[in-house]
């Protein structure tokens, strides 16, 4: 199995960035039943080969410029694979020792790299807080919002002691800026309460002055805002809220939670030159980066320090007697500090990816990806056919094409559908835009030089045809390619957010609304075109060409 990931990441250039299949394609190849019989693993290597990789997605792919970057390198694989091993459950200090220290220890590392503020240490003199490792940024925001509104309700039960804690949940109204992640918007959903969608400025940041308006119109209705996030690098266009202006609000309003989402950018704090995005930090209560995205450790692996760890494990304790032991006055069970029992060893793999590359290593790795991020923009403002659309700071380029959005649907659909390339889009300043991110740990000029020329090739392609209809691969083929949309709020929520009420309530059901409303009656004509007024087609280009 190492020869055979090996292999796969050295050679996975070669293959198609995205699989050339259909939903339900795996079905057709597997059994209904499991075997009855053990079964050989050459045969099952076999079938891996012919029938599961054809249908995976090659996020490590040097083309894959999608979403954010997912973190993989060999010491983070070693260290999975040993973990898998040694197969403990750390749900307390008792059921592994080493599992829980160290997991103190690298995440006090991590802070004191980014130079968190010294509440966040757990081991700081003094400190009342502390880290914890999560699943997922998802988990970070939800755990945060829990021990927020468990806080509310508790300023809330002191002025009321008789009436019963549900009873509170319509008072709460939490906040976060139309740019920050979905989770957000899921979060509310699950706790029952109320969130208030605002409008970022033109850079994609939350300004305090929105934030302190719409907080002060709620208190006057009788609300009680109780939860503020906030977002370091947006999945959108990398943008970064303004945590000087936003924090000191939140601190001056009685029983106000304020939490920074840095899934990605927030891993950037590392690096000396851009420590000037710490200002404002000092107010958070939490604060979450995920080293799966930016710093080579694979998934699971998010970060979430918090100011008071009383504060978050009283929402979530729950202590019967046979996970009790004698040593829990002094030392740190984690079971407390999220909502798995169960916990993996990932501090395993944040260890051996710190020390095998220490900090100079991954900054240097950011360091490259941030240099040909800037390099991408610099091809595209040369091009006068393109604009950039976000600022870029990071590893993440926004563009479009001087046209409508339907052109620049168009332009996506078909470089996706090649399998070359991949992207994805997203909305900013109102407009749909591409995303380029970049994701591959050894990324390098001639990455950059090979997306750009398949991005001016088929921009070439599309513009000679001339015509703005919105193409949409027919899906009952095998040679075509739906692309997909990042959400950060929802589209529903995004709907809202140009009506009159940009007030979710957690309680209500999130009906996610269908964008694909657009014509598909000339997509195939579109699409043919396309191919016959290209006089330098591809091998992969195939996947255009209309079959009789």
């Amino acid at each position: 199995m190492v020869d055979y990931i090996c292999s796969y990441l050295i050679n996975v250039e070669k293959k198609r960035v995205t699989p050339n299949v259909e939903p339900g394609y795996l079905r057709n190849l597997l059994p209904e039943e499991a075997p009855q019989e053990p079964e050989d693993w050459e045969a099952i290597m076999s079938d891996l080969d012919d029938k599961i990789m054809p249908g995976i997605t090659h996020w490590q792919h040097p083309r894959f410029h999608a979403y954010f970057p997912s973190g993989n390198s060999f010491p983070s694989i070693l260290a999975d694979m040993l973990s898998d091993a040694i197969g403990c459950i750390g749900f307390s200090w008792a059921a592994s020792p080493s599992c829980t220290e160290l997991e103190t220890i690298v995440v006090d590392w991590l802070a004191r790299a980014m130079g968190l503020p010294n509440h966040f240490i757990t081991s700081h003199r003094g400190s009342t807080g502390g880290g914890v490792i999560q699943g997922s940024a998802s988990e970070c925001i939800l755990v945060s919002m829990l021990a927020a509104r468990n806080q509310a309700i508790k300023h809330l039960k002191n002025m009321n002691p008789d009436i019963e804690d549900s009873a509170f949940l319509p008072k709460l109204v939490g906040y976060c800026s139309r740019e920050s992640h979905s989770c957000v918007e899921k979060a509310a959903k699950i706790l029952l309460v109320k969130l208030r969608i605002l409008d970022p400025d033109e850079k994609g940041a939350l300004r305090g002055g929105s934030l302190k308006e719409a907080m002060e119109k709620d208190a006057a209705r009788g609300l009680l805002p109780f939860f503020v996030s906030t977002t370091l690098g947006t999945t959108s266009c990398c943008s970064f809220d303004n945590l000087p202006e936003i924090g000191p609000i939140c601190k001056d309003t009685p029983c106000t939670w304020l939490h920074v989402d840095g899934a990605y950018g927030g891993n950037a704090l590392i690096l000396p030159e851009l420590k000037y995005l710490l200002n404002g930090l000092e107010y958070a209560d939490s604060f979450n980066i995920n080293p799966n995205k930016w710093l080579l450790v694979n998934f699971d692996c998010s970060c979430l320090w918090v100011k008071s760890r009383e504060r978050l494990t009283h929402a979530l304790v729950v202590d019967p007697l046979y996970l009790q032991h004698a040593n829990a006055d002094e030392a740190i069970d984690y079971r407390h500090w999220g909502i798995s029992l169960s916990r993996r060893f990932r501090a395993l793999k944040l260890w051996f990816v710190i020390r095998k590359y220490g900090l100079s290593g991954l900054q240097s790795y950011m360091r490259n990806h941030i240099r040909l991020a800037k390099n991408f923009e610099s091809l595209i403002l040369r091009d006068n056919r393109f604009e950039a659309m976000n600022e870029v700071k990071l590893g993440l380029v926004c563009f479009r094409l001087k046209a409508s959005d339907i052109v620049n649907q168009n332009l996506l659909a078909i470089i996706n559908a090649a399998g070359k390339l991949h992207m994805i889009p997203s909305m900013v300043k109102g407009k749909y835009v591409i995303r380029f991110c970049v994701t591959h740990e050894h990324a390098k000029d001639d990455d950059i030089d090979i997306a750009w020329s398949i991005i001016d090739k088929h921009a070439s392609r599309l513009i000679n045809v001339g015509k703005e209809i919105f193409i949409r691969p027919p899906l009952t083929r095998q040679k075509s390619k739906r692309f997909s949309f990042t959400r950060s709020v929802s589209k529903e929520l995004y709907k809202r957010s140009i009506s009159k009420s940009n007030l979710h309530d957690g309680a209500t059901p999130i009906l996610v609304a269908d964008s694909d409303d657009e014509s598909e009656e000339c997509s195939r004509d579109i699409l043919n075109e396309l191919v016959i007024t290209s006089t330098n087609l591809d091998e992969d280009d195939e996947v255009f060409i209309e079959e009789e």
